[in-house]
Formats: C-alpha cells, structure tokens, sequence
C-alpha cells in the first residue's frame, strides 16, 4: 500500500461530519424519546442528524444559538380551518402556523368528499407548513347550516371513497355543528372512520335525547376524539364543580379530549377547575380561525401559556403539541427529534412578566409568564426567526444583499 493512501486513510476517521444547521445550548424537552435537558441538535439534508451534548460550532453552515430557551418538535395543531376559497372563517396557512412553531396543521373539516380535492390543490398542495385533513362527513364541507344540517349530505361511502384515495393527507373524518336531535351525524361520521381504519373528531352539541355521555361512552370508539372538551356546551363538571364519573369513564375506554380553544369553546371556568383535579387535555389544538385567531388570540403558543398558567408543566404541554396528537393522528413519524426524522422544530422562550390572556367569553386571566416562538424549522429550513437566532449583527456580516 502507498504512502498516499495510507495517509487518506489515517486521515478520515478525523474529518468531522459537517451539518447544515446545529442549534446549540438549548433545554431540548422530545417527549417522543424521553429527552428532556440541555442538549444540541443537528441538522443535516432536512432531517435530524444528531441530538447530543456538545455538538462542536466549527461542524455546521449555520449556528442557532438557543441558550435560555427550548427546543422542542416542531408543533402539531389537529384542529384549524384553512381554506383559500369560500368558507369565510378560514385562514392562510403559513402566515398562522410557522411563527407560532406550528409545523403540522390538520384542517378540521373545512372540505368534505365533493370539494376535498380542490382544498388538496389549493390549499394543501403550496404551502409551506405541512397540511393534513379531517374529511367533513358532510360532503359539502362546512358551509352552514344548509348543508351541514342536510342527512343526504352525509354518505358515508362517498366519506370512504375520498379518504382512501388520499390517505397520505386525511387522517379521519369530522363531524360539525348539526343540530337535529339525532345521531345521524355522529354515526355516520363513525361509520366512514371505522371503514377507513381512521379516527373520527367530534364536534358535539348535546340536545335533548341526544346527551353527551351518550356520545362519549356509546358512539364514540376507542381513538376517537372530542375536541371543544374545555367548552360550555358539554357538561364535564357536575353543580360542584367536580368532573363528572362519565368523563373517567370515557378516558379510560380511550375516548380522547382535545383542547380545540376557538373563539367560543375554551373557558376559564371549566378548565381551570378540570386541570385542578388532574383531567389534563389528550391533545392541544386552536380552532384557529378569522375571529378566533383576533379575539381570544387562539394561536397555538397562546393557548399553550394559558395551559401554562393554569397548572400545567411545560413537560406536559410540549407533550400534547407534539407526540400525543401525532399518535392521535395515526403519524408516528411526526413530532419527534428522533435521527432521521424530518427537521421540523420549534424554539421556544419562556417568558416572565405581568401577562394577561382571554378565554372564549373574553374573561381575563392575569399571569406571570407566557410562551413564544422565537425560531421555527420545517423540513430542515429556518422559516421564523424573530430574535434573530440564526443570523449575525449587522454590524458585522459585511456586505450582504436579499438578491438571489
């Protein structure tokens, strides 16, 4: 052997792998993979390449200085309404996920089977935020109650033929806002889920002879979720403000409750109570929305803070914005800083000072800290950086320009 390829050979075991982006210094919490502690995390052709102490500066293109604050996933909202066409509550995409560290937002049912594949072109197909969908049973989508209200409007076949052919982007189906004091909706709704060997998210308004614990104890499987639990309309507590059996009941046959705050269905007074008592939402999500995105300020970092300063530990909130409703949603890939995974990551400051947040009645609740996304990357590339994490002072990058 030559003297040259010996010494290549000496050499490469020394040359360090070189990474596209290293976030340094910062408290990694990845429930996922039971991480929780200062850590670095590096990036490399859009995916997680290293989560490890210590990760040298000189290895990477591009340096994230996170000293003080969090690194988490990236978020996962299973309950907005983006639309770019018609329905008039519905909200851009990336303008309303990727500066709240939202990577992930499931669409809750704004299309249903005669429309889906429009809202596939239209809306999921550019954005930049990765966009699921709840397939609405109402074939019409949600578009008042005309429609969402009409029992022909819901063929659950019609349900199942659509989610099979775009099973890489619906993750079950929604049912909505119908008011007949039936199960029609509910059932059907289970129905399309159960041929499709997905979930079903439930929107419930009880009626008389149409009561909630029915729903939770009778219609709803295993897997199911109800989103709106922290709302007004269904009775979680009893006169003394105690949870009610038939909630226990429910978590236990695997039912799951979801935070789906909008703008009328998070409440103070029910909330704070509930989480008292330990019964901790299964997943957080905003109903985000026009009106809900204005008042209460229903973005996911915002309700995250309000969780935050109703009892609940940063450990537990990360938790459910991450890996519990990318198991909700049947995505195991997602949610997590496992190697290999696709580089979708918020960071996160936890902020103290004199706060105050809005519930859905618009009741003020006065704090001492709140949450906010500082940096968010999706798929490997920085898409927020409010406090300039990844960048130098521009005092001293020299000549620099926009133009590419």
């Amino acid at each position: 052997m030559n003297r040259a390829v010996c010494l290549v050979l000496a050499l490469a075991p020394a040359q360090a792998q070189i990474y596209d982006v290293v976030i340094k210094n910062g408290h990694v919490i990845d429930p996922a993979n039971g991480r929780n502690g200062p850590m670095d995390v590096a990036i490399s052709a859009h995916k997680i390449a290293k989560v490890a102490p210590g990760i040298p500066a000189r290895n990477a293109r591009t340096v994230v200085e996170a000293g003080g604050y969090y690194v988490t996933p990236g978020l996962i909202d299973i309950h907005v309404h983006y639309d770019s066409y018609g329905a008039s509550l519905n909200i851009n995409p990336d303008h309303n996920s990727l500066r709240f560290g939202v990577t992930t937002a499931v669409d809750a049912g704004s299309s249903g089977a005669d429309n889906f594949e429009k809202f596939r072109r239209e809306v999921i197909g550019p954005s930049r935020t990765r966009v699921l969908a709840w397939l609405n049973i109402v074939a019409a989508g949600m578009y008042g109650s005309k429609v969402e209200d009409d029992p022909a409007q819901m063929d659950a076949a019609k349900a199942t033929a659509m989610v099979n052919k775009h099973k890489d982007v619906i993750v079950g189906i929604k049912t909505a806002h119908y008011q007949p004091a039936d199960w029609t909706a509910v059932d059907n709704a289970v129905k399309a889920a159960s041929a499709t060997g997905t979930v079903c998210m439930v929107d419930f308004h009880p009626k008389p002879g149409r009561g909630y614990p029915d729903l939770i104890l009778k219609h709803m499987r295993p897997g199911d979720i109800h989103t709106h639990f922290y709302g007004r309309l269904t009775p979680q507590l009893d006169d003394a403000g105690k949870i009610q059996p038939y909630m226990l009941e429910a978590r236990k046959r695997g039912v799951l409750f979801d935070v789906g705050h909008g703008a009328g269905s998070f409440w103070f007074r029910i909330a704070a109570p509930a989480i008292q008592q330990g019964f901790l939402p299964d997943t957080i999500s905003t109903d985000l929305h026009k009106s809900s995105v204005m008042l209460p300020n229903a973005t996911m970092i915002n309700v995250m803070s309000k969780l935050l300063n109703l009892g609940m530990s940063i450990e537990q909130i990360v938790e459910r914005s991450t890996v519990n409703p990318a198991k909700a949603i049947r995505r195991p890939a997602l949610g997590t800083l496992r190697e290999g995974a696709d580089a979708d990551i918020a960071v996160i400051q936890l902020e103290r000072g004199q706060f105050a947040f809005l519930d859905s009645g618009h009741g003020r609740l006065t704090a001492d800290k709140r949450l906010r996304c500082a940096l968010t990357m999706r798929d490997g590339r920085i898409v927020w950086d409010e406090d300039g994490l990844s960048t130098g002072d521009w005092q001293h990058t020299g000549p620099y320009s926009n133009f590419k």
